[in-house]
């Protein structure tokens, strides 16, 4: 016995009603599939606690040994003073050594001269001034102080804050715009931030040598505050619009 089989199309079924009917949407055509963009800036600030001070040597003498010699002595009593003060030798880094050939205005050479960098990081602010008076004058006539700045060490939390306030800056611009198109606001598809807008360092200070602050006189130091930011640009959705309901055909 031969059994036949029928296939009903199931465009067929959905016409008389014998499939459920699936929710009904707008076409991806449909501008409920419209989405919205922002950028919103969240900025924080806080103190500094860490000082960055940038010291130099510089000396001159007939021979480049004798030149390397006097610079190496003041630089060693230069981070003699910092470890006395505090400071651990993780603190302190050599941050150059030029060595050049001195002449004078005819051009004829009359020895050699020796610049030498030393970066030192204080965090006792407080003290900071006459820290930075000592080191000096242990350099003698020798010592340089081309440059202070500061910053803030772990600014992580701060950071996270700057974040959650551009969010919701952004957030806010996106519901403002939702509401002005008549168009609920959906789901989040993008997020791009920027990179951080950190403090950039600024040198409070330069060119200071051991006449200028004995090491009874701290150098006069002002924090004064920072500021950090956040930038980030969020995509919204319009919240996707059921279709009007067709009424079914008698």
């Amino acid at each position: 016995m031969i059994k036949s089989r029928f296939v009903i199309p199931a465009t067929v079924l959905a016409l008389t009603g014998m499939l459920p009917a699936a929710p009904a949407f707008a076409s991806a055509s449909d501008p409920s599939w419209e989405s919205v963009q922002v950028t919103g800036v969240g900025e924080v600030y806080g103190e500094p606690d860490l000082l960055t001070a940038n010291f130099g040597v510089e000396t001159t003498a007939p021979t480049v040994a004798a030149a390397l010699d006097r610079a190496d002595t003041a630089a060693t009593r230069m981070r003699d003073a910092l470890l006395r003060a505090g400071l651990t030798r993780t603190d302190l880094l050599t941050s150059s050594v030029d060595v050049n050939q001195a002449r004078d205005n005819d051009g004829k050479a009359t020895g050699y001269t020796v610049d030498q960098g030393i970066t030192a990081e204080i965090r006792d602010l407080p003290k900071a001034g006459a820290i930075l008076s000592a080191t000096i004058a242990a350099g003698g006539d020798a010592a340089r102080l081309n440059g202070v700045s500061f910053s803030i060490e772990n600014d992580s939390a701060l950071l996270a804050t700057a974040r959650s306030r551009a969010f919701a800056d952004a957030k806010g611009k996106a519901e403002a715009y939702a509401k002005q198109a008549g168009r609920p606001l959906g789901r989040v598809v993008k997020v791009t931030e920027s990179a951080p807008d950190l403090p950039a360092p600024g040198d409070q200070i330069r060119a200071v040598s051991s006449a200028m602050f004995p090491a009874d006189s701290p150098v006069p130091i002002e924090p004064g505050r920072q500021r950090l930011s956040a930038t980030v640009t969020v995509e919204w959705l319009f919240a996707r619009t059921p279709a009007p309901k067709v009424a079914a055909r008698g």
